[in-house]
């Protein structure tokens, strides 16, 4: 069989004399196209928490061998179920799951903070190196502002925030934080997010729902009036700072600020190291009370952690929102469809709104926030929740929380999304604000029996490989990592001899390029 290269963008003329209708997930395209169809866009994430050991590492201790073994476990697993983005938790609580001058090693990894891996390696290199050879991204997660976890069970080490700068964390409840209204707390969250937007080839960074703490019952409020209910966040030092320098917000305006200006210099410093860089929130899933749609009820984050999410918005200091929707599609107050279609209202700047799944509910019965359904969930529900959101948004995305569900197959929930909901692999959608140039055409080479070489500008931001191969009767679309340029055209048992590969760069920024085009003939 002889091949020949046809570099255009646009038309590529086949000898195929008929074939049936061709289909991809989420695109009709007739079947006498000579090109293949765009190819399919959906972020499909997973986050990995580390804090309390509940996804990687399994437990603290584990010499640095067993980390890896686990990591590269969880990565084959989001491999085989065709995830394209990894959110890994790296600072969970003023602490560091990687190298870091900044902060102490985590114990959630050796089991006393500051103390490194045995044998030393960087984790978080290591997760960003095997994510992107499996043509997954990786995006760094912090905890903006929670300085010791209830689980924590160490020492803080003499080099964390707290031992050195005491006056800027608060104690609440059983956990610490830092003081969002603290300039010198604000600074040590940004420049440890800069940090790792410098120094690792991370895709993007990601915070959570943790800005002021989440309320706290105080002791002996049973009847108590409504405003004395919760135990109150002990940031009087900082408030009165405010007070003094002569500005006139409320205290819970003034939360509200120290929050909004957090958002807003995060998003413009990574913004200035790296332009494609992403940047995630995922917050609360209910929006502020007096804009919820009619029968939506629940905690107020706006008034209690003081998460202004729908300013944020409109600011478009973000570049991918994740509300958590952790409440099933038929229940009414939190109903998952209609908060869903909340957010997407809110997005005057066009920026992604991608729900985060709770699907590790599956087959448990706890509870997380305010008005989360206290019951087992099915696999079903995961699955339905995935169709109804791709059914109400075409930018699509989600992101299950947390990979330990999908590590153990809860009812056979990563079997049956690997066999239907996740058939075909996906590209991210791509976030054309940032503004990175789109790469150019590859050049493809046919290289040996049945193989082909891709060429292209290394200097080009270029991640994946976006492949297309058109057998007798369809087109096949499959990915790999630009590192990756030798590209397998065997012909497939089911589907027949190829007759032509179409391949086109994306770049960091989910830009796909012209695609070059190599045609077998004979």
């Amino acid at each position: 069989m002889r091949a020949c290269a046809v570099q255009a963008a646009g038309v590529l003329a086949l000898s195929v004399s008929s074939c049936a209708r061709l289909r991809t997930p989420g695109v009709d395209f007739p079947a006498d196209a000579m090109m293949p169809p765009p190819a399919p866009r959906e972020f499909r994430g997973v986050w990995v928490a580390s804090v309390a050991n509940i996804d990687w590492p399994s437990r603290p201790g584990l010499p640095a061998s067993a980390q890896m073994a686990e990591a590269t476990a969880l990565l084959d697993r989001a491999q085989s179920l065709r995830l394209n983005a990894v959110i890994l938790q790296v600072r969970p609580a003023a602490d560091a799951l990687y190298a870091s001058d900044l902060e102490p090693w985590s114990e959630y990894l050796t089991g006393t903070q500051g103390q490194p891996p045995q044998p030393l390696y960087d984790p978080l290199a290591f997760w960003v190196a095997e994510a992107h050879r499996r043509g997954i991204e990786l995006h760094a997660w912090f905890n903006p502002f929670r300085a010791r976890h209830s689980s924590a069970r160490s020492p803080l080490s003499e080099t964390h925030f707290a031992r050195r700068h005491p006056d800027a964390v608060l104690s609440y409840g059983d956990q610490l934080w830092l003081d969002p209204g603290n300039a010198q707390a604000v600074e040590q969250s940004l420049a440890v997010i800069a940090d790792v937007a410098r120094r690792y080839d991370v895709d993007g960074v990601h915070i959570d729902d943790y800005f002021y703490p989440y309320p706290i019952e105080a002791p002996d409020s049973a009847g108590a009036d409504a405003s004395k209910r919760w135990l109150e966040f002990p940031d009087n030092a900082s408030w009165q700072a405010y007070l003094a320098s002569g500005d006139k917000l409320t205290r819970n305006d003034w939360r509200r600020d120290n929050v909004n200006r957090f958002v807003e210099q995060l998003y413009r410093t990574v913004r200035s190291i790296k332009p494609w860089l992403k940047v995630g929130i995922s917050p609360f899933g209910v929006g502020r009370p007096e804009r919820r749609p009619a029968g939506i009820t629940g905690f107020s984050q706006y008034d209690q952690i003081y998460a202004d999410v729908e300013h944020w918005l409109k600011q478009g200091w973000l570049d991918y929102l994740a509300p958590q929707l952790y409440w099933p599609i038929n229940q009414p107050a939190q109903a998952f469809g209609v908060l869903y279609d909340y957010w997407l209202q809110q997005n005057p700047q066009g920026r992604h709104v991608w729900p985060g799944l709770f699907t590790s509910q599956i087959g448990i019965g706890i509870g997380i926030g305010i008005g989360t359904a206290q019951k087992n969930w099915s696999a079903d529900e995961i699955i339905a929740q995935i169709a109804l959101a791709r059914s109400q948004s075409s930018d699509r995305g989600h992101i299950h929380f947390s990979m330990v569900a999908l590590a153990q197959n809860r009812q056979d929930i990563a079997t049956r999304l690997a066999a239907s909901t996740y058939a075909e692999p996906a590209l991210v959608p791509a976030a054309p604000w940032l503004k990175l140039a789109a790469p150019p055409m590859p050049q493809l080479v046919a290289s040996g029996v049945r193989l082909a070489e891709v060429k292209f500008d290394a200097g080009s931001e270029v991640n994946l490989l976006a492949i297309w191969r058109r057998y007798a009767h369809e087109w096949r679309f499959t990915t790999q990592p630009a590192t990756q340029t030798v590209i397998d055209l065997s012909s497939d048992a089911q589907r027949g001899e190829i007759s032509a590969v179409v391949v086109s760069l994306v770049n960091r920024a989910g830009a796909e390029g012209p695609r070059g085009t190599l045609r077998y003939d004979g």
